[in-house]
């Protein structure tokens, strides 16, 4: 079963993927925040991490830095989701290693075609 770690500080959205991605067949990890979501990635292995962008004290992109920054989290797939509608923001995260990038609103089924996409192409 694919595993998937979800870091959002919204808690609605967080439980919006929660239910969503369990329903489609995926083992879910939940973080609200950048800090937990670093240790939850090191210590539970998951298969790909969804991240919102904008959270506070550690963004998703300072997230996927440090998770890029480590041997055991550098390969993890990651997929960043973001209201933010900046070109630079998109390819900032390309830049660093982000494997999608998925702008709010979005559907959350079209989010997890786009995980299933990014898990297959490991």
């Amino acid at each position: 079963m694919r595993k998937v770690l979800v870091v959002d500080d919204d808690v609605q959205i967080r439980k919006l993927l929660e239910v969503t991605f369990e329903l489609e067949g995926f083992t879910v990890i939940a973080a609200d925040c950048g800090e937990k979501a670093l240790e939850l990635a090191t210590t539970t292995t998951p298969d790909v991490v969804v991240c919102d962008y904008m959270m506070p004290r550690m963004n998703g992109l300072t997230l996927l830095e440090q998770l890029r920054a480590r041997k055991e989290t550098a390969s993890v797939p990651f997929v960043l989701v973001t209201g933010s509608g900046q070109q630079d923001d998109a390819r900032r995260a390309l830049k660093l290693g982000a494997d999608a990038y998925v702008m709010k609103p979005f559907d959350p089924f079209d989010l997890v075609a786009t995980v299933t996409r990014v898990i297959e192409a490991v």
